[in-house]
């Protein structure tokens, strides 16, 4: 019997994009949820929980730089975007059969590189699967498409996390990568292989190669970096898209490894997992009707408050029990666990999930009013990437936080920073000139000012001329923040149209090299050279600055 190609009618639209997406989010419910909570059950500590689950996010940072080279390097026989997707999904199942030898404790590091290669696939087919949906979708019917598409990513988290822990007694974790994998292939032999695109027009048809690849990626770059500096909206996005929209603990592997310590077994993890998604997927919709009624920074602003309430009430919780430091396997067998700690659990995870499903939708739609209609797709998935990087930093400073200062110092200042995007909301407004309003220059150098003193105080620390404690791998972590803006600021200043040739060789090789940074983790024997590149960096940041970025002035869109 031949499948019916289900991007000819309305309702098969629909049906598609929600399963396509319910791939994307199996392997993070699986890889957020279900290994982390075997994770700790096995006494892998917080902090490399936290470094697992933020490697598992860090692919969708960067998801923005797939986007030239789908738009480019297709085929018309297996479909634009089709190939790309069927190509993609062949390469997660791969992955994720390659990860069921592999111990997840003792080869974590090989499981965790293997996952990043794994979600690299995945952040790509995302990119296929959107360019797919802008192409296919009705405009009558894209509203509601959207709503169908992110509750097919909702009751996928669930089913790769709460549905695997309810199987776990049986199929163990090698078989919960198995079953991961039997998902996805169930979606591409039954929705995948029956699509049909229509042929391209010869005239829409782009020029194929690297070189074409390399002049999309710098057209990307350049009109991302304008769009971002053009307006004071969109600017002041920017900011917003690299902070916690609220507090995010709850949300993460904090969550696990809390439930796993407080007795919580498989299932009733997966009880507490399954109602979060059903909890959240329902307040999107309503978070989402309300913005439209009320006003969206009026009501997203309420929306951030209520994520930190119940952190914040979680963290008086345990502290009031005393349940401060991470407990190992051995003090777990022994320590009586009060039953109003596991019940102030659910109660502040099930009242988190309401706020972070009514916040969901309308962060997007804050992005979508300062966007710049003329690079709407360009600058719209670069703020949906930098949401992601969030994700994957606050992982990791939150597992390193946990083992360092304990969970109810780390769930304050979880509640407290979540709260520090509220001080950009209300700058995030469309502006009366949304291609430009004249400033753009004068922001980028601010920026540059600010990148170049961050990259300053990298010595100093590093010297040991300040310490920060038992913070001094967070304070890590946000001088990587500081290197990876860094770079990306000066890699796009050095593409802007009226760069000089000093200024292309010397912004794109600082931009190479202040990316390498994250190298010093695993070869420290390079110090000298972890000690020039940030100030070297800032030096390169202060020139640019000065030059007055020619390709900024005068810009109309």
């Amino acid at each position: 019997m031949r499948l019916p190609n289900l991007l000819e009618t309305r309702l098969g639209r629909l049906v598609a994009f929600f399963f396509l997406y319910v791939t994307e989010g199996i392997p993070l419910g699986f890889g957020a949820v279900a290994i982390a909570t075997q994770l700790r059950r096995q006494d892998v500590g917080p902090a490399e929980i936290g470094a697992f689950v933020g490697a598992f996010y860090l692919p969708w940072a960067f998801k923005w730089a797939f986007g030239p080279f789908v738009d480019v390097f297709v085929s018309e026989r297996l479909g634009r975007r089709r190939g790309w997707i069927l190509g993609t999904q062949i390469g997660l199942v791969a992955t994720l059969l390659a990860c069921v030898p592999l111990d997840p404790v003792s080869q974590l590091g090989l499981l965790s590189a293997v996952l990043l290669v794994h979600n690299s696939f995945g952040a790509m087919q995302d990119v296929a699967i959107d360019a797919l949906a802008v192409e296919t979708l009705h405009v009558d019917e894209r509203g509601l498409a959207n709503g169908v598409m992110f509750a097919g990513a909702a009751l996928g988290m669930a089913l790769g996390g709460a549905g695997v822990l309810f199987m776990m007694g049986w199929i163990g974790v090698p078989g919960g990568f198995v079953f991961v994998a039997g998902c996805i292939v169930a979606v591409t032999v039954f929705i995948v292989l029956p699509l049909r695109e229509a042929p391209t027009p010869a005239a829409a048809r782009r020029a194929a190669g690297w070189a074409a690849a390399a002049a999309e990626m710098r057209r990307f770059a350049v009109d991302a970096f304008r769009a971002f500096l053009g307006t004071r909206g969109a600017f002041a996005g920017l900011g917003f898209a690299l902070l916690p929209a609220g507090a995010m603990a709850l949300g993460l592997a904090l969550q696990s490894n809390l439930a796993v310590e407080l007795g919580l077994d498989d299932d009733s993890v997966a009880w507490l997992n399954l109602w979060t998604q059903v909890i959240s997927a329902g307040c999107m919709v309503l978070g989402g009707w309300l913005s439209d009624r009320w006003g969206r920074r009026r009501t997203l602003a309420v929306y951030i408050v209520l994520m930190s309430l119940p952190v914040l009430w979680l963290a008086w919780q345990l502290q009031l029990h005393q349940w401060v430091m991470p407990v190992d396997a051995a003090a777990r067998a022994t320590r009586v666990v009060p039953p109003a700690l596991v019940t102030a659990l659910w109660i502040a995870v099930l009242a988190y999930s309401v706020g972070q499903g009514l916040m969901y939708g309308t962060r997007s739609a804050i992005f979508m009013d300062v966007t710049n209609a003329k690079v709407a797709a360009t600058q719209f998935t670069a703020y949906m990437a930098m949401m992601n990087l969030v994700i994957s930093y606050s992982a990791t400073w939150q597992g390193i936080a946990a083992e360092a200062i304990g969970y109810p110092r780390t769930l304050l200042i979880d509640g407290l920073t979540g709260l520090l995007c509220l001080a950009l909301l209300p700058l995030i407004r469309p502006a009366l000139t949304p291609e430009r309003d004249g400033a753009a220059a004068r922001r980028a150098r601010a920026l540059a000012a600010v990148l170049a003193l961050g990259c300053l105080a990298w010595g100093p620390f590093r010297l040991q001329w300040w310490s920060a404690g038992a913070a001094a791998p967070m304070v890590e972590t946000l001088f990587t923040l500081v290197f990876v803006a860094s770079a990306v600021f000066l890699g796009a200043a050095a593409l802007m149209p009226g760069a000089g040739n000093a200024a292309r060789r010397i912004g794109g090789l600082m931009a190479v090299l202040l990316l390498a940074m994250h190298l010093r983790k695993w070869f420290p024997a390079l110090e000298p050279a972890y000690l020039a590149v940030p100030l070297a960096g800032a030096l390169a940041l202060a020139w640019l600055a000065r030059s007055g970025l020619p390709g900024l002035r005068g810009h109309t869109g």
